[in-house]
């Protein structure tokens, strides 16, 4: 009967250090573009889409080149392992989710995020002034 319980407590415990583990690994943070060259950790960073600079698709690395300024206004280099995001033209921030490698942030996921299509086109000011109401 008492390995039974040793059995039972082993397997318990082997479950609570398998979670903890992937919980850990799970648990990226956000920080700024100079954190993150300074950092050796897989980690996310916010920011925008320099348009004004070189952004280009590679088809024999399948790599995606693009700029992004966080929310310091520090701009680098990203290269994403992959094809370019859905909807990355339209995105109000992007957020690259990899780690500093060479110079180059290395992204192995990039999310974007657009504006939403139930903001109002011309500001919340001119929906008060029209006597609309907007509920957000």
């Amino acid at each position: 009967m008492k390995a039974k319980y040793i059995v039972a407590g082993v397997v318990i415990v082997a479950f609570i250090v398998f979670g903890a583990i992937s919980f850990m690994q799970n648990n990226i943070a956000y920080v700024s573009a100079k954190v993150a060259e300074q950092t050796n950790r897989t980690v996310q960073v916010k920011g925008s889409w320099v348009k004004d600079m070189k952004t280009f698709y590679d088809p024999q690395t399948n790599t995606f080149h693009f700029y992004m300024m966080d929310d310091q206004k520090t701009v680098i280099p990203v290269v994403l392992a992959g094809a370019k995001p859905n909807n990355f033209e339209i995105a109000n921030d992007v957020v690259a989710k990899g780690r500093f490698e060479d110079g180059v942030f290395k992204a192995s996921e990039v999310l974007t995020k657009c504006p939403s299509k139930y903001q109002s086109k011309t500001g919340p000011q001119a929906s008060a002034q029209n006597g609309s109401t907007s509920y957000n």
